[in-house]
């Protein structure tokens, strides 16, 4: 039995993890979930899980869940704790062995180090975590002895493809070159001219998968691919050149491996994340997952093509931001997250959503170049970042 804290429990990636708890009770139990303010669906699971720990970042949000947890015939043993300090505490609480990372943003990034620093599993589905503090996560995994195996489905393609004897953090014997595949989003058709002004509706109207807005409106820019690049840049232990990026509309292939023998393979299936997060969960050994097969009887179109980094610049962003080192890649996220959350708000058009950031990463070029050498330096760049970042969108939304 190996008890679960599942981070962002309300969100997508926690409840795919939810539904798969459910399914295996007699080898996972989740002993933590969190959340921000989402105080009724977090109600509903804690009645059907019955977790130790609950956390609730909204301080509001934890004092009113729970007063109804009291009010509960089954809620009197569920330990309530509020706030960002709250998420770091309940990473590392001894009944904790796996920790699903899977809240969106810089949000994330304490309590998985926290986690990592602890030693636990991690089951990484936070982006940011690495894109913000690649140098500190590697550290902070390798001092702790932590296990971190990638769940965004890209990067759990290539670490399967790797084989059950590699371990992040270090390269891998024999690669050439990893190449990760994108839906191209909903936009991929669109002219430059139509795109620029695609509303919100449009933007988070992905073609294949069911996400979150911000994550869905990061794959229509395709920032999302360029954060996975950095990300995988650091799982990986390869460099900038050797990860490319290719469009494959059916997201069917989730990535590829290409070895130095000139063998590429590659790991199929249908778009759902219960999948590579059951691969993580029980790796090196598989569970069921309720996935639906793919059908190898029926016609198959597998397409690919090159991303148009002229349409979606994010991707020339991310290989620049990398290149540069240092904080860079923190500016490149801190900068997407607020002018995404302008476009979400419709305070920005959805062109603008690169020139904010494109405009941020300039002005704190000097800044960036520089490797933060803890947390709390991290953090004050992030903040700078955000700072720039929603002046540039003020001066936009005029």
């Amino acid at each position: 039995m190996q008890g679960v804290a599942v981070f962002g429990s309300t969100g997508s990636i926690g409840q795919s993890t939810l539904d798969l708890i459910g399914l295996h009770p007699e080898r996972f139990r989740a002993e933590v979930l969190t959340a921000h303010r989402q105080v009724e669906p977090m109600l509903r699971d804690c009645e059907r899980f019955k977790p130790r720990w609950v956390v609730m970042t909204d301080p509001d949000a934890a004092q009113t869940l729970q007063l109804r947890l009291r009010e509960a015939s089954w809620g009197g043993h569920i330990n309530v704790l509020a706030g960002p300090q709250g998420l770091v505490t309940a990473a590392v609480v001894p009944e904790v062995d796996m920790m699903v990372a899977g809240i969106v943003g810089a949000a994330g990034l304490a309590s998985v180090l926290a986690a990592a620093r602890a030693g636990k599993k991690i089951l990484l589905a936070n982006k940011e975590a690495l894109v913000m503090a690649g140098p500190l996560m590697v550290q902070a995994a390798r001092l702790g002895g932590a296990t971190v195996i990638p769940v965004d489905s890209e990067h759990n393609a290539i670490f399967q493809c790797l084989g059950e004897n590699y371990r992040c953090f270090q390269p891998p014997a024999g690669v050439r070159r990893l190449l990760l595949t994108a839906s191209g989003g909903p936009f991929r058709s669109w002219e430059k001219a139509r795109m620029f002004s695609a509303s919100v509706s449009e933007a988070i109207a992905h073609p294949n998968w069911s996400m979150g807005r911000k994550i869905s409106v990061d794959s229509a820019t395709m920032m999302n691919k360029g954060l996975e690049l950095i990300e995988a840049h650091w799982l990986f232990s390869l460099p900038e050149s050797a990860i490319e990026v290719v469009v494959h509309p059916q997201s069917v292939v989730h990535s590829m491996v290409e070895f130095d023998d000139g063998s590429t393979l590659a790991q199929l299936g249908s778009p759902d994340m219960r999948t590579p997060i059951a691969c993580a969960m029980s790796w090196p050994s598989r569970i069921h997952a309720p996935v639906k097969a793919l059908d190898w009887q029926s016609a198959q179109r597998l397409d690919f093509e090159p991303p148009d980094t002229e349409r979606f610049p994010s991707l020339a962003l991310a290989r620049a931001s990398l290149r540069t080192g240092g904080a860079a890649p923190a500016v490149l996220n801190a900068a997407n997250e607020i002018a995404v959350e302008a476009f979400l708000n419709e305070r920005i058009r959805f062109g603008e959503i690169f020139g904010a950031v494109e405009g941020t990463l300039a002005q704190l070029s000097h800044q960036a170049a520089n490797t933060p050498a803890s947390v709390d330096e991290l953090l004050e760049i992030d903040r700078q970042a955000r700072d720039i970042a929603q002046a540039r969108v003020a001066k936009i939304a005029g």
